[in-house]
């Protein structure tokens, strides 16, 4: 049987249990043929993707507006207006030392440019997706890193501000990142609630990616009762060995 996105999108969200769909971003130069802009303004670019949860659309550089940060990583074209803000961005996020100048130049920005972004929920994406993105909390972080350890023998970067970053951190490197957000996009997103990170896919490795994290989470879960068992035994004065503890599991 032939595997679709929209096969991979219910295997990802069953196997780690989600609360948000995957999210497909795509960057191309032609917006596929029946698919709309993005209706209203966001404040930030970030605001994208939970909104491709639940509806498809593209975006060019005037989406991104408001958000000079988003602009800059994604490799956009900017306007004068956000050129203008970018630097004064910058001016204050330096004066805080939030961002000093030798750190600039470590935040990812996408080495392409495209005209357009398309963003939509993983099950209805018109293109193959460069990056699938993932809203998780630190049990489904655990099984997503275990699962890159596993197709890349590495592990996924932890990584900071801008959130947005981990689009391109992936894109360029073609490896799996893990983000902890930003407060700017704590604050655009309902999303992202304190409880919840980004963990974002390569496309290319998406098929990889879901098959191990399908076999992962199923692992986790008999192995999670197993030691529940062996913490239950051990506190009511057992000292049951692995072979008892196993054939409890079983039973």
């Amino acid at each position: 049987m032939e595997t679709t996105y929209a096969n991979l999108a219910a295997t990802l969200s069953e196997s780690l249990n989600l609360r948000q769909p995957p999210v497909a971003i795509s960057f191309t130069d032609t917006v596929p043929n029946g698919l709309s802009g993005h209706a209203g303004r966001v404040s930030a670019g970030c605001r994208f993707w939970e909104d491709a949860a639940t509806a498809s659309f593209a975006t060019s550089a005037a989406d991104h507006e408001m958000c000079s940060i988003g602009v800059y990583t994604h490799n956009l074209q900017p306007s004068q207006r956000q050129q203008i803000d970018l630097g004064d961005t910058l001016k204050v996020l330096g004066e805080l030392g939030y961002v000093r100048k030798e750190d600039l130049a470590l935040i990812p920005v996408l080495q392409s440019r495209s005209k357009f972004i398309v963003y939509t929920p993983l099950t209805e994406t018109p293109l193959p997706p460069d990056v699938v993105l993932l809203f998780v909390d630190a049990n489904q972080s655990l099984v997503l890193t275990e699962a890159t350890q596993q197709v890349e023998n590495q592990i996924a970067p932890a990584m900071g501000r801008p959130a947005c970053a981990v689009v391109p951190q992936v894109i360029n490197t073609g490896r799996a990142a893990l983000s902890l957000g930003c407060c700017g996009a704590r604050a655009y997103l309902d999303v992202l609630t304190s409880d919840v990170a980004l963990f974002a896919i390569p496309g290319a490795k998406l098929e990889q990616y879901t098959e191990r994290i399908e076999a992962l989470a199923k692992a986790n879960t008999v192995l999670s009762k197993f030691h529940q068992i062996r913490r239950y035994d051990v506190e009511a004065g057992r000292t049951p060995t692995i072979k008892e503890s196993l054939i409890a599991l079983g039973a």
